[in-house]
């Protein structure tokens, strides 16, 4: 994502769907269907030095407020070819194909209401997918075992167990996957990463993490399914709930959607900007494969209403080699993170850094230091690794490790004790309530 203000906003194979079923014939029609919809001719300047042959073709999954902005990105890369579009709202796919169209200045960008027929097309290469938080995993699972390199927007899942199976199943398939956690692009943030690893704070003790919360809304009146929304399909493995607006998005493609605040489809702010927070966090600590092996919250959540994710809260991890991450809303934790060692500290956020001393800001990492991922353009350096086959800069175990930590958090606030978790077998040691909510009952045929 651009910028998230203010919403911030083994391999475990899913049992078989209708996506496995409908296989057959859907690529079938697809491939029809694609060979009529792809331009005849493509502008060699639309590619730059790369010919319309060795084109990345690629289709977007989820083409709403997230998805329209990482879909005009891709636009803007030399070599990259937005050929499909797919969205259960048809005005929100009318939009992304009109400005694909208006982009190559001709028409044959394909539409669809359903992702599986898109992902049946033997001439996509990757896919973007920008759903809601509970649309993550399948059609992410779903792609790759299309063969589909993937780029998925934060955070990577809606439970433990989802994250699991995403980044077995991305990996024994073996494509390149890269997850929305753009601030790993940011060279500010991967100074201050630099800085702790190589200790130039010393030895590192804290890690605040500090964003923002969401309010809650009143009880919120049933209202018709307008005839633009698939709402079956919207709502996919979710439970079964009435229509209203604020449960899915407003019909302004930029304002924020209600689902980020329901967790049925969304843990709220503790992925919305946690996902982006922690993963810095785990980046600065060296803890990308890891986790936190103690975690206490708490949390205000709304007593009534529609929207009944977190409020205030207050987090604790504990991690192995002693570091404590304290993630926290703004009212306690300021936005961004907070290095804090025995000698100094580092203050991270987006489009700002701070020292102390302020000296360490000017220090160079020499060359038998630890040196981290260069990244200058996060869209591009996907496109780049799919190209090479080489790994992104925010792969698909680091993704799961950093939702993971959200996830964790999440668990603790609800049961609001100390809760002991093993990062090598990911499981809590000490808890059946809190293992039993590392998954969730998912609708039929929408089965994981």
């Amino acid at each position: 994502m651009k910028n998230d203000m203010p919403e911030h906003a083994q391999d475990h194979a899913p049992h078989s769907h209708p996506s496995l079923s409908r296989r057959g014939f859907l690529r079938g029609s697809a491939i029809l269907g694609a060979s009529l919809a792809l331009p005849t001719i493509v502008p060699r300047r639309l590619f730059g030095a790369s010919a319309p042959s060795e084109r990345i073709a690629v289709g977007c999954i989820g083409v709403g407020r997230m998805g329209t902005d990482d879909m005009r990105e891709a636009l803007g890369i030399a070599g990259v070819q937005v050929v499909a579009v797919c969205d259960v709202d048809s005005r929100r796919v009318e939009n992304a194909k009109t400005l694909v169209e208006a982009r190559y200045q001709q028409q044959g960008c394909a539409a669809y209401a359903d992702f599986r027929e898109l992902l049946a097309r033997d001439d996509i290469d990757a896919v973007q997918i920008a759903t809601p938080d509970h649309w993550h995993a399948i059609p992410t699972i779903e792609a790759a075992r299309a063969g589909k390199d993937i780029f998925l927007q934060k955070p990577l899942s809606l439970t433990l167990e989802e994250g699991r199976v995403v980044s077995d199943t991305v990996q024994r398939c073996g494509r390149i996957f890269q997850i929305g956690s753009q601030q790993r692009s940011d060279t500010r943030f991967r100074k201050a990463c630099e800085l702790v690893r190589n200790g130039r704070v010393g030895k590192l003790h804290t890690i605040k993490v500090g964003f923002g919360i969401d309010p809650g809304c009143e009880p919120q009146p049933v209202m018709p399914v307008p005839e633009w929304l698939d709402y079956d399909m919207w709502l996919g493995p979710a439970p079964w709930a009435p229509y209203t607006e604020k449960r899915v998005h407003p019909e302004k493609i930029s304002d924020r959607p209600g689902w980020l605040r329901i967790s049925d489809y969304s843990a709220g702010m503790i992925t919305g900007w946690g996902s982006h927070h922690n993963d810095i966090a785990q980046w600065g600590m060296g803890t990308e494969h890891t986790g936190p092996v103690e975690i206490e919250g708490r949390a205000e959540f709304p007593a009534d209403g529609l929207w009944d994710v977190h409020g205030r809260f207050h987090i604790e991890y504990t991690y192995a080699n002693g570091v404590k991450v304290i993630c926290a809303d703004n009212e306690e934790n300021q936005q961004g993170v907070v290095f804090e060692g025995s000698d100094g500290w580092v203050y991270v956020r987006r489009g700002f850094i701070d020292a102390n001393p302020r000296s360490l800001l000017e220090e160079t990492i020499g060359p038998e230091e630890t040196k981290l991922y260069v990244s200058n353009h996060h869209k591009a350096n996907f496109y780049e690794c799919v190209r090479s086959r080489a790994e992104t800069i925010a792969p698909v175990e680091v993704a799961h490790r950093s939702c993971a930590v959200c996830l964790l958090g999440d668990i603790a606030m609800r049961l609001g004790r100390k809760l002991r978790w093993d990062p090598a077998t990911e499981r809590f040691t000490n808890d059946d309530e809190a293992n039993r909510m590392m998954a969730r009952t998912q609708r039929s045929p929408w089965l994981l």
